[in-house]
């Protein structure tokens, strides 16, 4: 795999799989959703101060972090006694594609490459943002950790995710937020693995020198571009 300044070799990958929310998907959505928005409606419910509902809340969400518990709305909603999915449609209008998202997966589909979203997200989630955004029309297909029982930072999730969408550990970009997780595909045997620095438009870049990294598609975009003209040049 290239480094963060080095070009893509587009001819070497038949498919990419993509991480929603934070790669393809402002993570701001989710993290005004968890930490400020669930606190406050589970303060209101039961008369506690913001403060006091969102570290209890911060406390609940460390002890099940990384385990598809954590991306479940269902768990969520038993256990906190709110309707998680009613609270996250109060803040739809926060769901937001990333900038260049759309540039991305069209280059991509005028390369032929299959498109596959992976993510840890909740199906009735994986539904809102699908019904709130433009990514569907854009993937050849969408797969939820919660088909499979377990979370893509397990080392379970690879073999399980492989037996239902066969590829090729070399020709496969994936492209994520998550370093556990890409720590986790790494573990699996891909190769070819890209980490999203910049996942909530409203904190600052993070920085990672484990894996190449962008901060947003944009980085992405001359190299397909070049890829496609030469495609054609050569049709």
């Amino acid at each position: 795999m290239p480094t963060t300044n080095e070009p893509i070799d587009w001819t070497r990958i038949d498919t990419v799989f993509l991480d929603m929310d934070g790669t393809l998907l402002d993570l701001h959505f989710d993290n005004h959703f968890w930490l400020e928005h669930v606190p406050r409606r589970y303060g209101e419910a039961r008369g506690l101060s913001f403060e006091a509902a969102r570290a209890e809340l911060h406390a609940r969400y460390r002890d099940i972090a990384g385990t598809l518990d954590w991306y479940c709305v269902d768990h969520w909603s038993r256990e906190l006694g709110l309707d998680i999915v009613l609270l996250k449609r109060e803040v739809e209008h926060l769901i937001a594609v990333h900038p260049h998202v759309m540039d991305f997966l069209e280059a991509l589909a005028a390369l032929g490459k299959r498109r596959v979203l992976v993510t840890n997200a909740h199906q009735k989630t994986l539904a809102l943002k699908l019904e709130r955004t433009p990514l569907a029309g854009h993937l050849e297909r969408v797969i939820s950790a919660h088909d499979l029982g377990v979370a893509k930072e397990s080392p379970e999730f690879w073999p399980a995710f492989q037996a239902i969408e066969p590829f090729d550990t070399e020709r496969t970009l994936f492209v994520d937020d998550n370093l556990d997780v890409l720590r986790a595909a790494r573990a699996h045997g891909l190769r070819q693995l890209l980490a999203v620095l910049a996942p909530d438009s409203k904190q600052p870049p993070r920085q990672t020198d484990e894996f190449p990294a962008i901060s947003d598609f944009s980085a992405l975009l001359p190299g397909l571009a070049a890829s496609v003209q030469s495609t054609v040049s050569g049709a």
